[in-house]
């Protein structure tokens, strides 16, 4: 195998699959990337058994060949090397060889044939999805998964589609604290498709893969697998594998309040900017709590950490109900905040111990519900 990649195209690659390696591995080859040299450029392939990235990207291929090779220590050179060289990678017996410039290094290798592959199995849900609209929903939704591994069936994205005379494509994830519920109209191919459950680590491979592509992105899924095809075929594309949580999600929709009838508008950024300034005072795990006093057309943020003093922040709002009091984490509410697009928020409240539901203003394509503090 012989083959010469400019080094900014293979960084960016490598960057992507070495990701999918684990920096601890039991089985020598899971540590290593493959590497394919054939007609239409280079096919890096990583996996952890769980997870599969392939992606192609374009070469000058004087020799075709596969070997595997260390995938951080790849990356690590690729990344120390000059901006703008050439880098020939080649393979003779058991050792690959890197060349740019005045550097060469020689690194050992394992057989391709040893390289486990998640198998192509057929995958009967088709359908596809704006690579923008991916992004909002994974954005919308990723900050709310659980990362408690004993109820690892909350450690994912849940897509499904709900029936009515209207159904919708939706995609939940809940830590038991704040819940974030994304719905768009049903994709072609996708109504009949099976509910599932995406795990938290393709989650974020996705994510970083769709900063590097636009257009359309074909998902394939069954009741055990999902594959994001990104890009075009061959060189410039990528191919994400993964196998499903196998769980079932729980009934989200009792969580969610139909009852809040006291309503809060306000501007989202300024709710933010207070929330953020407020809490800059709240160093410990036991001072995350934020303090929102709900006056006529008025909120007052406040926090109090035993370690620094006190702080607070009057934020004009639309508020008619009754006065009352309530806490929240503060990270919660701002990660809600963060994602909501429109400039009003409004935040449908019950009391100091319910559920809180909050929307974008005039926006029902996405809600969020934040469990309250004792403050």
């Amino acid at each position: 195998m012989k083959a010469t990649v400019e080094r900014a195209t293979l960084l960016k690659c490598l960057a992507h699959v070495q990701s999918v390696v684990e920096r601890r591995n039991t089985i020598p080859i899971l540590s290593n990337v493959l590497i394919e040299a054939r007609d239409d450029g280079l096919r890096l392939m990583a996996t952890d058994l769980d997870l599969q990235v392939v992606e192609t990207i374009p070469a000058r291929v004087a020799s075709p060949g596969a070997t595997t090779v260390g995938a951080h220590t790849l990356f690590d050179i690729a990344r120390k090397l000059p901006e703008g060289a050439q880098v020939e990678l080649a393979v003779a017996g058991e050792k690959m060889t890197v060349t740019a410039d005045r550097y060469r290094s020689n690194l050992a290798t394992l057989p391709r044939d040893d390289f486990p592959v998640i198998a192509e199995t057929d995958l009967p849900t088709r359908f596809s999805l704006d690579a923008e609209v991916l992004r909002d929903i994974v954005d919308g939704t990723r900050f709310a998964i659980s990362t408690e591994e004993t109820r690892y069936y909350l450690n994912g994205i849940f897509l499904h589609v709900v029936g009515g005379e209207t159904p919708k494509f939706r995609a939940v994830a809940t830590d038991g604290h704040r819940l974030a519920r994304i719905e768009l109209d049903v994709p072609d191919g996708a109504k009949g498709m099976p509910d599932v459950i995406v795990p938290r680590k393709c989650v974020a491979e996705i994510r970083k893969l769709l900063d590097e592509v636009d257009g359309p992105v074909e998902i394939q899924l069954s009741g055990s697998k999902i594959r994001f095809k990104l890009g075009p075929e061959g060189a410039g594309g990528a191919v994400l594998t993964s196998k499903l949580i196998d769980g079932t999600f729980p009934d989200y929709s009792r969580v969610i309040p139909t009852a809040n009838d006291r309503l809060l508008k306000i501007d989202r950024k300024s709710l933010a900017q207070g929330v953020d300034r407020v809490a800059a005072i709240a160093t410990t795990e036991k001072t995350r709590a934020v303090k929102i006093a709900l006056g006529h057309d008025k909120v007052t943020l406040s926090v109090t950490s035993p370690e620094n003093g006190t702080a607070s922040e009057e934020i004009p709002a639309d508020y008619t109900s009754p006065e009352f009091e309530v806490g929240f984490n503060y990270r919660y509410l701002l990660d809600i905040l963060d994602q909501v697009a429109s400039d009003q928020v409004e935040v449908h409240l019950a009391d100091a111990a319910a559920p809180t539901l909050i929307r974008e203003g005039g926006d029902a394509e996405a809600l969020y519900v934040l469990m309250p503090m004792r403050v």
